[in-house]
Order: C-alpha cells, then structure tokens, then sequence
C-alpha cells in the first residue's frame, strides 16, 4: 500500500518538475556528427530510464542524490520538525552524483535545502514548491492515511486560473477556481468555499502543495463532501508604498468588493451566506478569522488551520461575543479550529475549543500529528469539507 504511494504520481509533482522524475533526456553523439538532416538529429534525443532523485525506500528509509560533478561537498538537510535540519553529507559517486540515505524521517510534508560546497542551492532534478518567500526542494513521504489526497482514478474537477480587477490595489489579481466535476455539463448552481494560504505563500498553494482539489474529487466520488466551487486568493493586498505588516493589506476589502462579486457573476454560485464558507492556513486563517467575524451576512462557515483560537489581539476583542453561545450559533453553521500536534494546538487550542464547546457554542476541533507544515493542512481541510453544506 505504502509503495503505491510512493509510486502515485502527485507525489512527484510540483511547480516545476510535472512528472516523477524516472526519465532523463539524453542526447545520444555516437551517430554521425556530420548528417544534419532533420531525422538524424531526432534519432540523437532519447529518453532512458533514470534513478529518481528522491526515492522512498522499501524500509521507509529516503535516498538523495545532487548532480554536482565539480562539487567538493554536497549536503542534505530538513527545516526541523519531522525532518531534522542537521546536515548530512552526501558521497560522490564515479558518475557526478552525490548521494545518500537518511533514516528516521516521519511521514508527512517535507521542505528541505541541499548545499554545494557551502553554498545553499536548489536541487533542479528534484520537486520545487514555494513556501517561506522563494522556491525550496520538497518531498512527500506518506504515511497510512495519506490516500486521500492520493490522484485516483475517480472523475476529476477542473482548476481554473480567473483575473478581478482588485479597488484596493488598482491591479489586476489572479484566483484559482476548483470546479467540480460535471460542473461543465451540469445547470445547478454550487456553493463556494474561499480558502487562503499562509505567509510567503500564494494562491497556487492550496493546489501544488496542498493538493485540495484532489482531496475534494475523492471526497465527492466517496460521497463524504457536497460538490463546490473552491476559491483561493492571493492574500496580499498591499497599496503602493504601504508599509507591509503581518496582515499584508486590506484584503479583507478585495475579497468582499471585488472578488465574489467577480466570481458570483462568472461561476454558477449559490451566492448567500449559508452557502459560503471561508478558511485559511497560517496567515490565511488570522485572514478567515476576521472577516467571517466582520461579515456575518456573508459568511456563516469559518475553518481555522493552525492559526489557534485568536480571540483577542491588539487590534481587537472578541471576548464577550465568543461568551454567547447563542448569538455564535445564530452566526455560524461550521465552526472548526484545527493544528498539529507538534505546534502547541493541544496546549494552546484544544482547551479552548473545550471551553467553548461547554458553554454551548457548536464547534468542531481538530489535531493531527505534525507541526506547521502542508500535512496537517491537508488533512485539516479534508475534515472540513466534510462538515460544510450538510443541509444541502
């Protein structure tokens, strides 16, 4: 089983490497140098089999390898967590590849840097992501439960790319659009699910990395989600020479003006409150947070992944209402907070999910093993999902 998923394609795939890299293209100079006719020149191109870079082995154990053939030193390292940030040197081999094996890595999401002769550097044969503001080399390593978000051989949504033109910038934004399948050939109307990334990220996250909408094509074929439309923003909303804080500008404005308007006139949208859900990660969910509590009369399902249980900030203080479960449960029909287990959600959010959820407020919450990393996320907004649109 667990083999299947090393193996699945999606785990292969990112930004800027589409396949599992087990091709190499070669060109092929043992033909005649001098014949330049066009089928000469073809016949020089091959694809050969090749190792991939990063490969899960049979023990679980993760084999890396850097092609650097004038290199002095190659070394490998995680970003903490269940990949330890402690380098590991690599050994050359006869061909120009660095390699080595490191044992004891968890399953889950993996962000990790390579160095070449002191020198910190992105590895081009292996998978890129984009996180912590610039591109990083990353891999998955998969654990039992981890089919969910597995390319099956289900009906497949489409991923849409849609522009609005953002009041608050003056700019032209880009949203990326999940529809279900058969939306094409279907005339209902959906409910819509907005969803935000964490900080350094952007709107392609949630599809490269988070994979959420083929956590949603399993779902539906599974019959555990009702079918929707899933938007997810980039949610920076900077004005020209506006100083930049941890709330990237008023997004809140961009989102609510601008971009549901534009996709609840493109999009075939169930456009109320009961049928508009938003979420987020990280800076996403700080991002969720304050405009599900600002916009009632847009908004009645709020998800929180990894972004605690922020009801008091220096900007605002949401105590009392968060006091009154009945006015809560008149606002909202999902309330859902979630973490991992290694980012303090069992110290710091689970007590006071429990406090609420005795006062009488109707809230779901979540842990996973893990730290704040796109594992957790995606098993985050697979419960969620599940919990959206019941009525429908």
């Amino acid at each position: 089983m667990l083999q299947d998923m090393y193996r699945n394609s999606v785990t292969g795939s990112s930004m800027l490497c589409f396949h599992k890299p087990d091709k190499d293209l070669k060109m092929d100079f043992k033909m005649d140098p001098y014949d330049k006719t066009l089928d000469s020149r073809i016949n020089q191109i091959r694809l050969v089999d090749a190792e991939p870079v990063i490969k899960i082995l049979d023990n679980g154990d993760v084999r890396f390898r850097f092609w650097a053939p004038d290199a002095h030193t190659v070394e490998v390292a995680g970003c903490g967590g269940y990949f330890s940030d402690e380098r590991v040197s690599m050994t050359k081999g006869d061909d120009g590849w660095w390699s080595t094996v490191v044992s004891g890595i968890k399953p889950g999401f993996h962000n990790h840097k390579y160095w070449v002769d002191g020198n910190l550097a992105v590895n081009p044969d292996a998978p890129v992501g984009f996180g912590w503001f610039y591109p990083i080399n990353i891999f998955d390593l998969p654990g039992e439960e981890d089919d969910f978000w597995m390319l099956r051989d289900v009906p497949h949504g489409d991923v849409r790319m849609e522009l609005y033109h953002s009041s608050v910038t003056g700019r032209l934004k880009s949203a990326w659009v999940y529809t279900p399948p058969g939306y094409d050939t279907s005339d209902r109307s959906y409910p819509v699910l907005y969803i935000q990334h964490g900080v350094g990220e952007n709107e392609m996250g949630w599809v490269w990395q988070g994979h959420i909408n083929l956590i949603a094509d399993n779902l539906i074929a599974e019959g555990k989600m009702q079918e929707m439309i899933i938007v997810m923003n980039c949610g920076y909303a900077f004005k020209k020479d506006e100083y930049p804080t941890f709330y990237p500008g008023d997004f809140e404005t961009e989102l609510t003006k601008d971009c549901i308007p534009h996709i609840d006139s493109v999009f075939r949208t169930l456009s109320n409150r009961k049928h508009r859900a938003i979420a987020g990660l990280s800076l996403g969910s700080f991002q969720a947070f304050i405009i599900a509590l600002h916009k009632h009369d847009m908004f009645a399902n709020l998800g929180v992944f990894s972004g605690g249980f922020p009801i008091t900030r220096q900007e605002y203080d949401y105590t009392d209402y968060f006091n009154d479960p009945d006015q809560v449960n008149r606002d909202f029909d999902v309330l859902f907070f979630s973490g991992g287990d290694d980012e303090g959600y069992l110290a710091g959010t689970a007590p006071v999910v429990e406090e609420k959820k005795a006062l009488g407020i109707n809230i779901t919450g979540y842990h996973h093993p893990g730290f704040h990393v796109w594992d957790v996320w995606r098993f985050s907004a697979h419960q969620y999902m599940q919990l959206l649109f019941k009525e429908d």
